[in-house]
């Protein structure tokens, strides 16, 4: 019989189940979980570079000019696509603020990644909550929160532009 602690990883209890198991009831974390994959985002903290180190760094590397500069080139490239450094990659997020760099699939590799950039998401039009979550490795309410801050953001933008109208 599989015996796996339920407060350290739900899903992946939901996952490995035996038969015999299954008939056993969800505890009140595994009804809640949402989560379709058991492996979570994992944060690393980097140290900021000067510019100078950040010059040396990158003076004999010529992969700048392999990557795509329009959504045209990119559309045409390898998938999934090996620019984890693009902002639209999904591999990766990098913090604005602190520069620390969230690894949205610890336990996959680049080339294993089963959708890799978020423009080719957009062009194929309307996605579900679910579906977005588990593309972005997070659940559907987290997708649904962002979706309501997004909105919101857009209708303060409408709102600074009618005002802008009638002032200038």
């Amino acid at each position: 019989m599989l015996r796996v602690d339920l407060a350290e990883e739900p899903a992946a209890a939901i996952e490995h189940a035996t038969p015999e198991e299954s008939d056993m009831p969800l505890t009140r974390e595994q009804r809640r979980s949402r989560r379709k994959r058991a492996v979570r985002a994992r944060t690393i903290s980097v140290r900021r570079l000067n510019k100078r180190d950040f010059e040396r760094d990158n003076s004999g590397l010529g992969v700048a000019s392999l990557r795509p500069t329009t959504r045209a080139e990119c559309r045409e490239g390898p998938r999934p696509c090996p620019f984890v450094s693009c902002r639209y990659h999904l591999y990766l997020d990098v913090s604005r603020r602190t520069g620390s760099i969230k690894l949205n699939f610890p336990d996959l590799e680049v080339w294993e990644m089963p959708v890799s950039c978020a423009l080719d998401v957009a062009e194929d039009g309307g996605a579900t909550l679910e579906d977005v979550g588990a593309i972005m490795n997070v659940t559907r309410e987290r997708i649904r929160q962002l979706e309501v801050t997004a909105l919101e953001r857009l209708a303060l933008v409408r709102d600074m532009k009618h005002l802008r109208e009638h002032v200038g």
